[in-house]
């Protein structure tokens, strides 16, 4: 795998890998990526750095890359130099190929003796619709590899200094989609158990509908006073977070005019981040050592 060269994005100019990582990824054994085949890699949540040795891998030696709309342009930039990219991004309210032409597509440039790279924001199989494109493939004859990434519902959230999970806090976490494949909330979901059964529950793709998933939490016996927290951008360089609870989540989201993409948290995970914010430590900001004050009560114990 070639290092020396570089590729143009919007004008820009990617760094080359450094000395001898070709080496050591020959060292370690990773997979020739053959033609004919389509491998669907996870991209991580947008931090370059949060690529896998796999994923790295693929880029290298792909012939295509297929990339959606989560895919930062940075992780692009690793993409070897004869490598042409193809968006084919889903973005709600926005004009979006449809899946079966995106599966179409993959098999198409598989069938024409491709190195078909399917990037995806986060991990593929992980509110990404990765299982529909490799059944497709599965469908039409097609080799397969799956590199899974970093979800945004895990990495996203431990940017922004939010564990989805903490012994003091929850044994376990829903993780839920924002909206239906028409682009409605998920009505069909069992809400009550969701409400009733998950201490922590991460929202995928769900900014436009946060109202009536509100309500519906709520209605079915959560406290409007729970904590949330909404992280746009997770892991890139303008990320933001924004703190509130689930009853003015979506006045508040109104009034700092936060737009998608974004990740959510609800429960009291949401409270760590003020011993955990590791980044806006990187500039300042003072973290609490008990930050859900549990040490009081330990220490009395």
């Amino acid at each position: 795998m070639s290092n020396d060269k570089v590729i143009s994005l919007t004008g820009r100019k990617s760094r080359p890998l450094p000395d001898g990582v070709g080496e050591a990824a020959s060292a370690l054994g990773l997979p020739a990526f053959e033609p004919g085949w389509v491998w669907l890699v996870g991209a991580g949540p947008g931090d370059p750095g949060l690529l896998t040795l796999h994923a790295l891998n693929a880029l290298r030696q792909a012939d295509v890359v297929v990339y959606d709309a989560l895919v930062d342009e940075t992780v692009l930039q690793f993409a070897a130099p004869h490598a042409k990219l193809e968006y084919s991004g889903k973005r709600g309210g926005k004009p979006s190929p449809k899946q079966r032409d995106i599966s179409a597509k993959l098999v198409e440039l598989a069938r024409s003796g491709k190195r078909v790279l399917r990037l995806k924001g986060g991990d593929p199989f992980v509110f990404g619709r990765g299982g529909e494109e490799a059944l497709a493939l599965v469908d039409a004859g097609i080799p397969f590899r799956l590199v899974p990434g970093v979800t945004a519902g895990v990495g996203g959230l431990g940017y922004a200094g939010i564990p989805v999970t903490h012994r003091d806090v929850n044994h376990a976490v829903t993780f839920v989609t924002g909206h239906m494949a028409g682009g409605n909330v998920p009505e069909n979901l069992d809400w009550p158990s969701i409400a009733k059964g998950s201490p922590v529950i991460v929202l995928y793709m769900a900014l436009s509908h946060l109202g009536e998933i509100s309500r519906l939490l709520i209605e079915n016996g959560r406290s409007a006073n729970e904590p949330v927290a909404l992280v746009r951008n997770a892991t890139l360089k303008d990320q933001t977070v924004l703190e509130t609870t689930l009853g003015r989540a979506v006045e508040d989201v109104a009034r700092a005019e936060f737009k998608a993409p974004a990740i959510i948290v609800i429960g009291d995970v949401v409270k760590l981040r003020e011993g955990l914010d590791w980044l806006g430590a990187l500039e300042s900001r003072i973290l609490k050592r008990d930050p859900l004050g549990l040490r009081g009560i330990e220490d009395a114990g």
